[in-house]
């Protein structure tokens, strides 16, 4: 039987997060509600007689760009094509907008040739969960009215408007916690830590520097009760990295961001306030 391709259900999405668990990639405890809010349109399966085969989201941030993530085929069904042609399906989702993705090594020769470049790099790095360094900035968990000027700040980070993401997102749940960083004029940073399957992810931070960035990302943590993190920094966080690495952290692991662009959308410019990404899977 050829596989039959359609839009994913809010069930298949928790399969798929399975999938994503047991190749490693330790997906959050409560992503699928979450990621399903951004685009419920975005998520796309291909299934046989023996069910579901392989996966793909391209989840429509905005009008002018789209994210490529969750890309899986069974292991017992590689190799017959079956998820190139469902990434070829899944990427008409994203019409003319730009594409982005964040790439493993093995994946990135074949991601060029559909149209994707390098244009930086994401490092992912776990170490301990430590207490705020000398007086502490103004720091406390956002609440719900919050979120539209934390959804701005991280508009301004990334260079994406991403509201139906960054809007579930940032919504308290027993699973993640995002904590804000006041100034004299209201919000200048935020960080948002979810229980995963192993430890906890903080993503995105985005802070008025890298000390800010480093306390912002901890107090997340520590709001979630973890005392281990990971984290994902992105091109040109080395001061952050740094400051971590004196911590106890290390890299795990690191992949390539990559954009499609030439159809009507432009890559994304991060500002330098983006110190970690929110996650791989959506970015």
């Amino acid at each position: 039987m050829t596989p039959t391709m359609r839009t994913a259900t809010t069930s298949d999405l928790g399969l798929i997060l399975d999938w994503a668990a047991a190749e490693g990639w330790n997906p959050g405890l409560d992503d699928a509600a979450p990621f399903h809010a951004a685009d419920p349109e975005g998520f796309f399966v291909a299934e046989d007689e023996t069910g579901l085969v392989a996966a793909i989201s391209v989840v429509n941030h905005s009008d002018s760009f789209a994210f490529l993530g969750l890309y899986l085929c069974r292991p017992d069904r590689r190799g017959r094509g079956i998820g190139l042609a469902l990434w070829q399906h899944a990427l008409a989702h994203a019409g003319e907008r730009a594409v982005g993705l964040d790439g493993v090594a093995a994946q990135q020769g074949n991601y060029a040739r559909s149209g994707f470049a390098l244009a930086g790099s994401t490092a992912r790095l776990v170490g301990p969960v430590a207490e705020p360094l000398g007086d502490a900035p103004r720091l406390r968990e956002a609440t719900s009215a919050d979120i539209a000027t934390l959804s701005a700040l991280d508009a301004e980070a990334t260079g994406v408007d991403r509201l139906r993401f960054i809007t579930a997102w940032l919504t308290q749940t027993g699973c993640r916690r995002t904590v804000v960083m006041d100034g004299p004029g209201g919000p200048v940073g935020f960080a948002t830590a979810r229980l995963c399957r192993t430890d906890c992810k903080v993503g995105p931070v985005v802070a008025p520097d890298a000390s800010a960035a480093r306390d912002l990302a901890h107090a997340a943590a520590r709001s979630i009760g973890a005392t281990r993190c990971i984290i994902d920094l992105p091109s040109g966080t080395e001061p952050l990295r740094s400051l971590l690495e004196t911590e106890g952290f290390s890299e795990t692991f690191a992949t390539a961001r990559m954009y499609r662009t030439g159809q009507g959308g432009e890559a994304p410019t991060a500002s330098p306030r983006l110190f970690a990404t929110a996650t791989l899977e959506l970015g």
